[in-house]
């Protein structure tokens, strides 16, 4: 086999691989003669059939197998002798004259073909030591926990039916039955029988819970509503629609003390360890929110230490993942690019941008983990994927073969385990400091993001580089 490098631009290596008639041969023969012993033919004892003979009936599938491991064998010399780190998986392109394929298929024809391939970038770990980070760090206030317990008890409140006669208010149970109908048509989903509504609760679509205050059991009431023009059904979205709705129940909400009963039928002692469980869950939705902030924070920091080259085809496999988001959310909320103020060609450069950056980030932890020698250990995984198989109650089975049948798929699991492990290593080495701050400033950011819609989610996503960071470790 003869290598030969044809290109090198930047990240990109093209190399010429030659194999001769010979060779092929020889290789054919070999693997022939390797079968003699395990094949059995009709009309010939075991491990007597002639190579030639076996190259008749087998000679072409065989060969198939032989160029296959001449191209794995050519991958593996190319990034051994060059001293290679692979950002994908090499191209092979193979002659386009077919009879020259042929030709060497019967090993009558020398076989070359061409190896294209792109590297991962050499670059320098900078120094941190001159960073300095803030960590926004919020406590529970004794009004947070007591405004989660009133959450708590509002949903575990009892209800008692009213009087007969009595008129649903806000705040009520009823039960429903309705029929849907848009254009004088009944639609899918428009039909239900007793429907249990909160009234207030706004889990119906906009005007229909409005419409039913002040109803009485036995009424039947024409309720007219808008689907909003994000509904989740795109057939439905933006659509008038009208409603035939039979109340045969209202309920009154009755009140819920907070005290140690209340406590004890939520699985606790007292009053004081409900309220140290419900600090305590607060607390840890303060510290990931403080987590993510400082993340962002050191990824940026990050971001401005590092320039270098970057391989294509990842940051094209990149962009299209962030671009397929960006259309997803504009299609679900009915908008377009005019609507949020911009062309798509601007909004294109944008999130190429954002995938330049995570490729670049991704990278970028990927060689501070191998220099740290970082690893993720199979129980760590294991228990990413107990926690995920967790998800999914009454398919537990279904969701652990999938996963442990789908290397992939672990990878997946496997790579935010180890980017957090690299955040951590590298928050170790800039300055951090503490900043108490109250719950308002901790998630104003988040806030902010919520309202931004789309181009929130896809930004957001930009402090999130492990799909990168796994392709870096993986080529590593």
């Amino acid at each position: 086999m003869q290598v030969t490098e044809t290109h090198s631009e930047g990240l990109k290596r093209t190399f010429q691989v030659s194999l001769a008639a010979s060779e092929l041969e020889d290789r054919l023969n070999t693997e022939l003669s390797g079968m003699k012993d395990k094949v059995q033919l009709k009309g010939f004892r075991p491990g007597k059939v002639p190579v030639a003979h076996l190259r008749k009936v087998y000679g072409r599938s065989v060969m198939a197998d032989v160029v296959q491991n001449a191209v794995n064998e050519a991958n593996q010399k190319i990034v051994a002798d060059n001293g290679l780190k692979l950002a994908l998986e090499p191209q092979i392109e193979f002659p386009s004259d077919q009879s020259i394929v042929e030709k060497a298929l019967d090993a009558k024809a020398d076989l070359s073909f061409k190896v294209a391939l792109e590297v991962l970038p050499s670059f320098e770990l900078a120094d941190l030591s001159d960073v300095s980070l803030t960590k926004q760090v919020a406590t529970p206030s004794d009004t947070e926990v007591t405004e989660a317990l009133e959450r708590m008890a509002g949903q575990s409140r009892p209800f008692a039916e009213r009087d007969e006669g009595a008129a649903a208010e806000t705040g009520d149970r009823l039960t429903i039955d309705f029929v849907g109908r848009i254009d004088g048509t009944e639609f899918e989903g428009g039909k239900g029988e007793g429907i249990d509504l909160e009234l207030g609760s706004n889990s119906f679509i906009p005007g229909f819970e409005e419409a039913l205050v002040g109803a009485k059991v036995g009424e039947q009431r024409l309720v007219k509503a808008t689907f909003p023009e994000a509904y989740g059904a795109e057939q439905l979205a933006g659509k008038d629609a009208e409603f035939d709705v039979t109340v045969t129940k209202i309920q009154a909400p009755g009140e819920a003390k907070i005290d140690d009963e209340f406590a004890k039928g939520m699985g606790l002692d007292s009053l004081d360890a409900l309220k140290e469980a419900v600090a305590k869950a607060i607390g840890t939705d303060f510290e990931a929110a403080s987590r993510r902030k400082l993340k962002k924070d050191l990824l940026d920091a990050l971001d401005g230490r590092y320039a270098f080259d970057l391989p294509p085809s990842l940051v094209a496999q990149e962009f299209a993942s962030v671009w397929a988001q960006v259309e997803q959310d504009l299609k679900s909320r009915g908008k377009t690019f005019e609507d949020e103020d911009t062309t798509e060609e601007k909004a294109q450069a944008e999130y190429r941008k954002i995938a330049e950056r995570r490729v670049r980030l991704g990278l970028v932890l990927a060689q501070v983990g191998e220099s740290a020698d970082i690893k993720v250990s199979d129980e760590e995984v294991n228990q990413a994927l107990i926690a995920r198989v967790r998800q999914f109650p009454g398919q537990e089975q279904q969701v652990w073969d999938f996963y442990r049948k789908n290397a992939q798929a672990l990878a997946e699991l496997r790579a935010p385990l180890f980017e957090e492990k690299v955040v951590d290593h590298v928050l170790g080495q800039v300055k951090l400091v503490e900043e108490p701050v109250s719950k308002e400033t901790l998630f104003a950011d988040e806030e902010a993001d919520d309202a931004g819609n789309e181009k929130a989610d896809a930004k957001s996503a930009d402090a999130e580089s492990t799909e990168a960071a796994s392709a870096g470790s993986k080529a590593d």
